[in-house]
């Protein structure tokens, strides 16, 4: 397989959530062209399971990557730039697709001691897919005992690593707060109940929530994006709305974050005699990795001649970690060196990291 033809040829048709038709097409026809004696391949909406059959299985390793785009312009002014207006392979899942076709690709022709599942995931960005995927048939029929999987790391040189045990990332949650008052003219305030003053100081309030209801050793965010209200500046706003997000370390404090959001707009819609609606939207669970494996992985690249580093820990969400709540594993960073970060419209990751991202992956699972 040419792994730069093929990352590029997946670059050009990045897809949304649950839209990712194309690119599940393009996947399956690459699969079709492998041996395919010991694979068995079923979809799963616009995600795809491939089952390898173990040369002597006692346990499955599963290894998961994720497929969808994001709703963002390209500018990165590639020759193979994003052929779909509006949407770009901008947090490197091009790459994590290859690399996970490099290692197919390798499993098919000389199979593994143990059998191996590959999870080709969709809607990683959103709404969600890993965990409506692990409720599929496929996955219950071919739930691994051991799961991993790999993010790109721009920060990060070429042939460098990243992981620890532990947490690796936060709990994340969306975050849709709608505000509804009596709008009117901006000469009679006191006739309307001015929906952008509510929205406003609610903003401030929220930020008495880390600072005075978190406890200090525990890390919590609680960010407000985007505020909308209003039609011309004469007429006091009826209605307002605030996106945002959450970003916890632990469940438990998410739960009780979320709680002070709801007694706030309690309080705020007496204060200011409006209705307020709250949507949390999509909803990530921590990525924890297990240790004992994570500490087997981190060895073996070490043996190998990697440069493994100790991560930090971080608060962007990755809905992997539904799927390491359910099945011990890890995830870990790969260096691809590039000035652009993470969701940046010219991120332009390195493509000498493919080579080394599909041998890490195939001698994971060979050796894990």
């Amino acid at each position: 397989m040419d792994y730069v033809k093929t990352r590029r040829a997946l670059h050009k048709i990045p897809e949304l959530g649950f839209e990712e038709v194309k690119t599940q097409q393009l996947l399956l026809d690459m699969i079709d062209t492998m041996p395919g004696d010991n694979l068995t391949v079923e979809t799963w909406r616009t995600g795809i399971f491939v089952f390898v059959r173990g040369a002597s299985p006692t346990k499955t390793i599963g290894y998961r990557t994720d497929i969808d785009g994001l709703p963002l312009e390209e500018n990165t002014g590639y020759s193979f730039s994003s052929e779909h207006p509006g949407r770009m392979h901008a947090c490197g899942h091009d790459f994590h697709m290859t690399i996970a076709l490099g290692a197919l690709e390798y499993m098919a022709a000389e199979p593994p001691r143990n059998n191996v599942l590959f999870i080709f995931q969709p809607a990683e960005e959103g709404p969600g897919g890993a965990e409506p995927m692990l409720r599929s048939e496929p996955m219950k029929k071919w739930k691994p005992d051991t799961i991993f999987a790999l993010h790109v790391a721009p920060e990060l040189p070429v042939r460098t690593i990243s992981t620890r045990p532990g947490l690796l990332f936060a709990n994340t949650s969306e975050l849709y707060i709608d505000f509804k008052g009596v709008g009117g003219h901006a000469a009679y305030p006191h006739k309307a109940f001015d929906m952008t003053v509510a929205a406003s100081y609610f903003v401030t309030q929220l930020q008495q929530i880390v600072a005075r209801r978190v406890d200090p050793l525990d890390s919590a965010v609680v960010t407000i994006g985007k505020i909308q209200a209003g039609t011309v500046q004469n007429i006091i706003a009826e209605t307002s709305r605030l996106e945002g997000t959450i970003r916890t370390t632990s469940g438990s404090v998410m739960k009780d974050v979320k709680g002070e959001i709801e007694k706030l707009a309690r309080g705020m819609e007496i204060s200011n005699d409006c209705n307020i609606t709250i949507d949390y939207g999509a909803n990530y669970y921590q990525v924890y990795n297990e240790e004992e494996v994570t500490e087997k992985f981190t060895a073996l690249m070490k043996e190998m001649g990697y440069d493994c580093r100790e991560a930090d820990r971080a608060m962007t969400g990755e809905d992997f970690g539904y799927m390491l709540k359910e099945i011990p594993g890890f995830m870990f960073w790969l260096g691809v060196d590039s000035q652009a970060g993470l969701h940046q419209s010219s991120l332009k990751p390195k493509e000498e990291a493919l080579e080394y991202g599909v041998s890490i992956v195939k001698d994971t699972l060979y050796h894990l």
